[in-house]
């Protein structure tokens, strides 16, 4: 009897320890949108412009530990003779704004901490596929006699005229362990990055419908696409930075359930949902099976809004899988590879969550419901100027020789509160029994 009396008063203790250790683990939950945050600032308003004309905004939101280097306008404008030495266009741009987002969350102390011989960091264009050896990072190195930091290309130069350093001239916004945003004196450009490449390369002028219905195991999806008038955008985008899409096969579309009415879509969620398998920029498949960053934003992403209506791209047993929340295919033929359009057959149609979902606005049978951009996050209970600059240092890879693993770290903006509700939730328990 006094051990039937003893057990549940001692099995909620145990259980009151066990979730306040486990509610303890750190996790962020502050989306990053940094085109909110560099609208506050004027001076980066060129900055902002080249950024929202590309989807770094939408990558950026899947990650919550960034530092941002960012150009003011006047250094921007001086760099215009670098621009044009490089040709850069719209193909190029965003690869070269990429350069400009580092996968870490750095502080002043940092920066301050690094070695002489500098250190490397991953940059988000190490993540397309795109970059070659270690040409996706920046080398960042700090002069402790005169306290200047400045960033430049891992690689070497052939000559003075190839060269592409900046010098960081201030910290301008810090949320911390999310991001910091500093700015520098010049636009980086990664090293033996071919920017004059697209331009010299003629317009490819592919019909993907044709190439589909010569694929021979498309018709279904040449169809939609024709309907629905979004092949004429799709192939727009080929003089840009290149698509690659994933087009379902026959069987694909013959196997979807019988309570999915693709067929039944209302025209504008019928075009979200195609333009949902389709990735703004060129990726052959080789790129698919190293890829870094495994949440992508369609071309559904840039129509919607960030964060939502992306695929989530992965390499399992061998080959290259494309979850779309819902189902998951996988890539079954290459249809057409040359940059920058490339064509894949996938095993199955690529259902967003945001419109099949069970707990979407957007089911098929809401066919009123209008299609709304998602709302940017609010960033104005973030604290613009923490009272302490110089947090704990953030474990940096250093260059052949001194390197170390990159890693950062991200604390838990609610845990406390979770914390303390777990803990009053089993202490009530534990007085209850």
């Amino acid at each position: 009897m006094a051990n039937s009396n003893h057990i549940p008063q001692v099995t909620p203790l145990t259980l009151f320890y066990f979730l306040l250790l486990s509610s303890s683990s750190p996790t962020s939950t502050l989306a990053i949108n940094i085109t909110a945050l560099l609208s506050s600032f004027p001076d980066l308003s060129s900055f902002a412009s080249l950024i929202s004309s590309t989807t770094i905004s939408a990558d950026v939101l899947q990650r919550t530990s960034v530092t941002l280097l960012a150009v003011p306008n006047s250094y921007l404008s001086s760099t215009s003779d670098l621009l044009t030495r490089h040709h850069l266009s719209p193909t190029n741009l965003p690869d070269v704004l990429r350069y400009h987002v580092l996968l870490q969350y750095l502080t002043w102390s940092d920066l301050h901490q690094i070695p002489p011989s500098g250190t490397l960091v991953t940059t988000l264009f190490q993540t397309t596929g795109r970059a070659t050896s270690n040409s996706g990072s920046v080398n960042i190195t700090f002069n402790p006699s005169n306290g200047v930091v400045s960033i430049h290309s891992p690689g070497p130069y052939s000559s003075p005229s190839q060269s592409s350093n900046a010098t960081v001239l201030s910290l301008i916004k810090t949320l911390p362990y999310n991001i910091t945003i500093f700015t520098v004196d010049s636009l980086l450009i990664p090293y033996n990055f071919d920017l004059t490449a697209s331009e010299t390369r003629p317009p490819l002028g592919l019909n993907i419908t044709k190439a589909l219905i010569d694929g021979h195991n498309f018709n279904v999806a040449a169809s939609m696409l024709s309907a629905s008038g979004v092949v004429q955008e799709f192939e727009a985008d080929e003089g840009g930075a290149g698509i690659t899409l994933f087009v379902p096969t026959d069987e694909a579309f013959a196997d979807l359930p019988s309570t999915v009415k693709l067929q039944s879509l209302p025209a504008d969620k019928k075009a979200v949902v195609l333009k949902f398998h389709v990735l703004h920029s060129y990726y052959p498949l080789g790129s698919l099976e190293s890829i870094v960053n495994p949440v992508q934003p369609t071309l559904a992403t840039e129509f919607i809004g960030a964060g939502r209506f992306t695929l989530n791209i992965s390499r399992v047993n061998g080959s290259v899988a494309i979850d779309s929340g819902i189902v998951q295919g996988s890539v079954t033929q290459t249809v057409f590879d040359q940059n920058p359009v490339a064509i894949f057959g996938v095993s199955k149609v690529l259902l967003p969550k945001e419109i099949f979902g069970k707990n979407s606005a957007m089911k098929p049978g809401n066919t009123g419901t209008p299609i709304i951009a998602a709302q940017p996050p609010d960033m104005s209970l973030s604290p613009e100027n923490p009272p302490e600059l110089n947090g704990p240092p953030s474990h940096l890879s250093s260059p052949p020789g001194v390197r170390e693993k990159i890693s950062s770290e991200s604390p838990a903006i609610d845990g406390g509160v979770r914390s303390s509700l777990l803990a009053l939730c089993c202490i009530g328990l534990y007085l209850v029994v």
